[in-house]
């Protein structure tokens, strides 16, 4: 081998190391973002409820678990998710009684969200399969259930398999004005 055969050797093999080099710790340095998989998650957040015909315009705390199958297709993320909310039991005075409601819920969404990098942001539509009961003066007075159209919209920041993710759903149930909740999770990717 002749000299100048060595030294390009040496140049070519130390060019190749640093690029090596330089490439690992960018990919080290680089976020990672969670990718498709099974993903189960909690959040909490209010539950607003309003009935105009009765006056009761009401919030309390609620309560959510999820679990979904995330389809990550480069930027545009696909998901179906179900979930179970309790969503609190608010209770106002009207008319010298206390009217009482307990209100929980079963979930199914198809979600389709924009990949922002770490952040992201989805839309969600659905179904709930509610069931509500009422209480006057602490005295249960029975209950409803029903099966209704349901909405969100949300943005979520990912770093690796965890995710936290705010927000607001409405659900288009019959026999009130409005139910919605506002809320704050987190999820993990598997």
């Amino acid at each position: 081998m002749t000299q100048a055969t060595s030294n390009g050797y040496i140049k070519a093999s130390t060019t190749l190391l640093a690029l090596l080099a330089a490439g690992g710790m960018l990919s080290a340095a680089a976020p990672v973002y969670a990718d498709s998989g099974l993903y189960i998650g909690a959040s909490l957040g209010r539950a607003a409820f309003e009935a105009d015909d009765i006056n009761f315009d009401e919030d309390d705390t609620a309560r959510k678990l999820f679990v979904g199958y995330n389809i990550d297709a480069f930027v545009i993320d696909l998901a179906i998710e179900g979930s179970y909310v309790d969503f609190g039991e608010p209770s106002d005075r009207i008319l010298g009684s206390r009217i009482g409601l307990d209100a929980d819920g079963w979930n199914l969404f198809g979600l389709a969200g924009l990949e922002l990098g770490p952040i992201g942001v989805f839309a969600k539509a659905g179904f709930i399969d509610w069931d509500a009961d009422v209480s006057i003066d602490g005295v249960n007075q029975g209950g409803e259930s029903g099966t209704d159209p349901a909405y969100g919209i949300g943005a979520r920041f990912s770093l690796w398999s965890a995710e936290v993710r705010a927000e607001y759903e409405y659900f288009d149930v019959g026999d009130l004005d409005d139910l919605s909740m506002v809320s704050v999770g987190v999820a993990w990717t598997f």
